[in-house]
């Protein structure tokens, strides 16, 4: 008989909180605030490119770098915004989602041995990734409720191993926005370890009370080692659509793709005609979606707080995170595991997204990327929990 099927490197990481926590508000009809998708469409300009792509007969392999028009999109998109001067053809890649774009990151870049510095709590994908190339993670903590960078924790999380840091900003599941002093800081370390910069920038347009987003590649010396990954998910509301990029080097770009093209070689052709209809979109569009998850995420949080519990306000993306421990909490994962049947609301707890999760034990993240009904009802069921 052979041996048990199974990737070894994988054992630790199981069913993902996300399948699991879903799982339970199918079964109890509850409220779902734990996984983070939209339950609105995104513009209607987006949306119908992509059925206009799908009719005209878009529909067979696109390009394996991804479709000319999406890659002209993102080198437009980084100019017109960031003022980065990309070459479509060499330094952009297209990729199934943000998701693929880190894993074939990640692979590319890190040998067995080499250390990856990451900050916890971590979007959990980056943990098994680094996990599936071999990778040791080292990581500093973002505590509650200001999620400032600790100076004396990052540096002591870097050796003469690094070999890449895995920064996420607009964060999640913290929904910080790191300031450009903690990215100077993050940078100055990677270039004294001559370490690599990986930045998942998904929810660059989502960001809320004036908030700055940098991107790694704009500082001083630092296109020259950093990737960055998007996603059309997130800022067009289709996260279904699966279409992310990676933009970077030309050498490093080629190094991702040699991986990518033996992972889901191509894929979302139509959507991807539909994602560079939307990059194009005027300043009123990016500002109106950013405006509208402001307001729900502020009515999220004063629902929260009604309910009882300490909030930390998000700065920006779907997410806040809140301390249920003045509810009686004790462990997030049990409290989040009962909410659903007690509340009939769906939260995840922050615990499983750390190395040492009694920095997060009794905090929970709820997605505010709901209708304004949907999160109305949670505040109320989660006020009557707490009366």
């Amino acid at each position: 008989m052979p041996s048990s099927p199974g990737v070894p490197a994988l054992e630790p990481f199981g069913t993902t909180i996300f399948a699991t926590m879903s799982a339970l508000a199918a079964e109890h009809g509850a409220i779902n605030l734990g996984q983070g998708f939209p339950d609105t469409d995104g513009p209607r300009e987006v949306l119908d490119a992509a059925v206009a792509a799908i009719r005209s007969g878009l529909n067979q392999y696109p390009p394996g770098p991804g479709v000319p028009a999406l890659l002209a999109a993102v080198a437009e998109h980084q100019s017109r915004f960031y003022g980065l001067a990309v070459d479509p053809s060499r330094e952009v890649l297209v990729t199934v989602g943000a998701t693929e774009a880190i894993a074939a990151t990640v692979l590319a870049l890190v040998r067995p041995g080499d250390e990856v510095v990451t900050f916890e709590p971590y979007y959990d994908s980056y943990a098994a990734t680094i996990a599936l190339a071999g990778g040791v993670r080292r990581t500093s903590v973002l505590r509650f409720p200001d999620f400032a960078v600790d100076e004396e924790s990052l540096r002591a999380a870097f050796s003469p191993r690094t070999r890449v840091v895995l920064l996420n900003t607009p964060h999640n599941p913290t929904g910080k926005v790191f300031t450009r002093a903690e990215l100077e800081l993050v940078c100055a370390l990677a270039r004294e370890h001559d370490a690599w910069v990986v930045t998942d920038e998904v929810y660059e347009h989502l960001t809320f009370d004036g908030a700055e987003h940098v991107p790694v590649a704009t500082l001083t010396g630092m296109w020259e080692r950093t990737l960055t990954i998007s996603s059309a998910g997130k800022t067009f509301s289709t996260t279904g659509w699966k279409v992310g990029w990676v933009s970077g080097p030309a050498q490093a770009v080629a190094a991702v793709r040699a991986v990518k093209q033996f992972l889901t070689y191509v894929g979302s052709g139509p959507f991807q005609h539909a994602v560079a209809t939307g990059l194009g979109l005027g300043d009123a569009v990016y500002a109106g979606l950013a405006s509208s998850l402001s307001a729900k995420r502020d009515r999220l949080v004063s629902g929260l707080r009604a309910a009882g519990m300490e909030v930390s306000v998000p700065r920006g993306t779907y997410f806040v995170i809140a301390d249920a421990a003045p509810l009686g909490a004790t462990d997030a994962v049990s409290f989040c595991h009962e909410l659903p049947v007690q509340a009939g609301v769906v939260g995840v707890p922050v615990s499983v997204f750390h190395d040492d999760p009694d920095a997060a034990r009794t905090l929970v993240r709820f997605a505010f990327c709901k209708e304004d009904a949907v999160l109305d009802e949670a505040c109320r069921r989660l006020g009557a929990l707490a009366r």
